[in-house]
């Protein structure tokens, strides 16, 4: 009867074989189960999601070990997946444009950087954080003046050439409900008042007033940005005023008879702000990510595909981008409280 007992007990080696390798390893070490890298998710814009993909992402998990997902949208859309989760978040970080950072910031939607917890902070160009830290910008894609190079030879020197009488009918300029057009409204005002760009841009009378006597050069003003480069293209305009760099210089790329002048008055830079999300989680690993975003390493991979200038101040402007130049600037809290007013005035003073 023992022996008929003993020999219906498996042994430890058919015990063993029955478990098989997944349970061995959850009993012999659980503390490897435990340590899966945790999620960080950031929420961008979707042009953006290619390089990030390229640089940040392979850096980012292989030296945090954790998972990056990045949510490609609108910078709009961003904002109302924070107003929506604002008591339980699920985005950590945010790169979103300037005017929307600020509505997150009146809605306490922010947590402040500080160079204690982004080192990298200490390292920006002036002009680049933003209300005390509440975000900063990471990249500045900028705005100049594009030109059909079979038509113009020899590259735009002023903003000014745009009002020379012999570009009638051949100038394109973005709607002032586009955020790129509110650079020809401030450098209206500098042309119109000679005042030094920041007094300039809060003197929007003059800029308005001297806007108005572009119109006699205008083809049209543009909402999309495809079609007004189609036009510029084609040949159909000479030029477009206040024209980005991300895309100036990529239809460049792509082979369109395409220059991007950045002329004697100085250009713009667009804005690309990140910032922690308040009460996000995984905060350690979100600010890690804005840190490494403001870092020399990660500005001199992504700035040259994305036709950019760099804020750190240790990085050169990839070949190609302007250099001793201005970079004006924008105020956006000062644009936030007047934009509503500038666009109706717009609507009436510029339609076509």
């Amino acid at each position: 009867m023992t022996d008929a007992i003993h020999k219906s007990r498996p042994d430890r080696r058919q015990v063993l074989t029955g478990f098989g390798a997944g349970a061995l390893l959850s009993l012999a070490a659980p503390n490897l189960v435990r340590a899966q890298p945790r999620e960080l998710v950031v929420g961008g814009a979707a042009s953006h999601k290619p390089w990030v993909e390229q640089f940040v992402t392979p850096l980012f998990e292989k030296k945090y070990n954790a998972k990056l997902t990045f949510e490609g949208t609108r910078s709009l859309v961003n904002l109302e997946k924070m107003q929506k989760n604002k008591d339980r978040p699920y985005l950590s970080v945010v790169q979103m444009d300037d005017p929307v950072m600020i509505l997150a910031v009146r809605e306490n939607l922010l947590e402040p950087l500080t160079s204690a917890k982004a080192a990298n902070l200490a390292k920006l160009k002036p002009g680049t954080v933003h209300m005390d830290g509440q975000w900063a910008n990471y990249l500045q894609p900028w705005q100049g003046v594009a030109y059909n190079t079979d038509v113009i030879k020899t590259p735009p020197a002023s903003w000014a050439d745009a009002f020379d009488p012999k570009f009638k009918g051949r100038i394109i300029i973005p709607s002032l409900q586009n955020t790129e057009g509110l650079a020809n409204l401030f450098m209206a005002s500098h042309l119109a008042t000679g005042k030094p760009m920041a007094e300039a841009l809060r003197d929007t009378e003059a800029g308005f007033k001297k806007l108005i006597s572009l119109k006699p050069n205008l083809l049209t003003v543009y909402n999309q940005m495809p079609q007004a480069f189609s036009l510029l293209e084609q040949g159909e305009a000479h030029m477009i005023v206040g024209a980005l760099s991300s895309f100036a210089l990529q239809r460049k790329l792509d082979g369109a008879p395409l220059g991007l002048a950045a002329p004697k008055e100085g250009i713009f830079a667009v804005p690309s702000g990140i910032a922690v999300v308040k009460g996000a989680p995984h905060q350690d690993l979100a600010f890690a990510y804005v840190n490494e975003l403001l870092g020399a390493e990660l500005q001199a991979q992504i700035a040259p595909p994305t036709f950019a200038l760099p804020t750190n101040v240790d990085v050169a402007p990839p070949p190609g981008m302007p250099t001793n130049v201005t970079v004006h600037p924008i105020d956006w809290a000062f644009v936030a409280e007047n934009r509503n007013a500038w666009v109706q005035r717009w609507d009436r003073e510029m339609s076509m």
